[in-house]
């Protein structure tokens, strides 16, 4: 597979985040990271434009192109109490007319990288990935992943396939208002930590929003986990850097 601008800020970002490039550390000449990744000048100048714009980077004359930015680190936003449920409201633009899709439901096992969100590595789980759209343009991805045994539960009085399991194209089950879809399944909810980075989109986010993979885009992870620290659900929201990320808390 031939590298293109996208895949080498992916991988120096990776490098940055891995603490592999110092803070300060001068980074190859346009002309080396070419010859490095077998590319073009303009595509080596066109990668650390982006990695410049990402604020990863700084480029000036005579100085050439240095790390402008730490190891990934955890920034917290802080502890909130829940909001009253009766008053919640689900994702609503501002403008324009709303769409939600669940356009692939599967049984899988957890990579390695999923392991920082408390899934065992080659567990079985069940991913669900939807495409949010206005007026018809795709604006968000959301992949939620649960254990199998926490996907495979059913609410009280409920027969047949079990909601988290329903396949694509099912009619959607819902709790009853005012009732969270984890309180009406019995999943004892504690807490939810939130993760929210800038980096480059995941492959699956990048194709459901119609852009090249490694674009750079919002990722909003939600770990949410039982009182003893158990993952129970995860679910991991893309969207691209100029939409704006809102999150308005009751109470």
């Amino acid at each position: 597979m031939t590298m293109n601008a996208n895949g080498i800020v992916a991988e120096i970002r990776k490098g940055i985040a891995a603490g592999e490039y110092a803070y300060g550390a001068r980074l190859p000449s346009v002309r080396d990271l070419a010859t490095q990744f077998g590319v073009s000048q303009q595509t080596a100048a066109a990668a650390y434009a982006v990695l410049t714009a990402l604020g990863l980077t700084r480029t000036a004359p005579g100085s050439g192109t240095t790390v402008a930015a730490g190891p990934s680190a955890d920034a917290y936003l802080g502890t909130f109490a829940p909001p009253d449920l009766t008053q919640g409201e689900a994702w609503t633009p501002s403008t324009g007319e709303a769409t939600e899709e669940t356009y692939l439901v599967r049984q899988s096992v957890a990579p390695t990288e999923w392991t920082d969100w408390g899934f065992t590595e080659g567990a079985d789980v069940v991913e669900r990935h939807r495409v949010r759209r206005v007026d018809g343009i795709p604006v968000q991805h959301k992949l939620t992943v649960l254990p199998y045994d926490v996907a495979s539960r059913r609410p009280e009085g409920h027969e047949g396939v079990p909601p988290m399991l329903a396949p694509v194209g099912a009619p959607p089950l819902k709790p009853p208002a005012g009732m969270r879809v984890a309180d009406w399944l019995g999943w004892n909810v504690a807490r939810t930590r939130a993760q929210i980075t800038a980096e480059p989109m995941a492959p699956a986010a990048a194709e459901a929003l119609g852009m090249a993979e490694g674009s750079p885009g919002f990722r909003v992870v939600n770990i949410s986990q039982t009182a003893d620290g158990a993952t129970l659900y995860v679910t991991v929201t893309t969207a691209p850097l100029h939409h704006r990320v809102t999150m308005q808390i009751l109470g």
